[in-house]
């Protein structure tokens, strides 16, 4: 009889990309994946944290590759790709993660700033996604995972153009969804809310009442509190994993009932 000791990981087997991983959500996954024994291929364009972040989570294990990369940078991040493929593996999945938020007033932004955000979050999930999918069709199969957020399908004021971008890496996700089923593929998409990482504390930080700000952020949410990075992290090893095999070209929204309220 197998014990609980000896039963494999959730994502034994996994060999996956994550970027954005040298903190906050990503890393949170990151280290949510390590402990269900997938191994890893980390990305991040902040090289040095990246490394930090890669040493504290492996130890000695050897199952972690990182390599500092631009994701809008497409023969760059296929690079990084490749060499971490030779490190641990030809990749069988794949969390986008990384993302930067852009808030302007539209008829005042600039294109610098558009083309950031599209750059970013946008076209580099596909840079991504175009850099695994050959393997995963070679392999049979495979699942890529976007993190997108709540702003993929609501509007808050004064986000431009964040909120485009992240509707329209949703319909990347059901794209390719669509487009490569058949090939054992599946692309998924999982949207939090708020998340209590350093971007959301340094954001309640730029008040002159910074616990004012955090009530307020709580009292949108119907069970008075905001999701943690653990709890986004776990909802991304279920959708990773093969208990997740028949969800496809979908959206899994992480909120706490957020989206659903009309008004608060």
């Amino acid at each position: 009889m197998v014990t609980a000791a000896e039963k494999p990981g959730r994502l034994a087997g996994k060999r996956i990309v994550i970027t954005g991983a040298a903190q906050g959500i990503g890393l949170g996954i990151a280290r949510a994946c390590l402990a269900e024994e997938a191994s890893l291929i980390l990305l991040d364009s902040d090289g040095p944290r990246l490394a930090r972040a890669a040493e504290d989570l492996d130890h000695s294990a050897g199952r972690v590759f990182h390599a500092a990369a631009d994701i809008a940078d497409a023969p760059g991040i296929a690079a990084a790709i490749a060499r971490g493929a030779d490190a641990i593996g030809q990749p069988n999945a794949l969390i986008n993660n990384a993302g930067v938020n852009v808030f302007a007033e539209p008829l005042l932004i600039r294109d610098e700033e558009w083309d950031r955000c599209f750059d970013i979050n946008l076209k580099g999930a596909w840079n991504c996604c175009r850099a695994v999918l050959p393997g995963l069709i070679d392999q049979g199969g495979g699942a890529i995972l976007n993190i997108a957020s709540t702003h993929a399908f609501t509007i808050i004021p004064h986000t431009f153009p964040y909120p485009l971008a992240k509707h329209a890496l949703l319909g990347l996700t059901r794209s390719l969804g669509i487009e490569y089923a058949d090939r054992g593929i599946r692309v998924n998409a999982l949207a939090p809310g708020y998340v209590e990482t350093q971007k959301v504390v340094d954001y309640w930080n730029s008040f002159p009442d910074k616990e004012a700000a955090r009530a307020q952020t709580m009292r949108l949410h119907p069970q008075g509190r905001i999701a943690t990075i653990a709890e986004i992290a776990l909802a991304a090893v279920f959708m990773i994993s093969d208990e997740c095999r028949f969800m496809n070209a979908a959206c899994l929204t992480v909120d706490g009932g957020l989206s659903a309220i009309q008004h608060q």
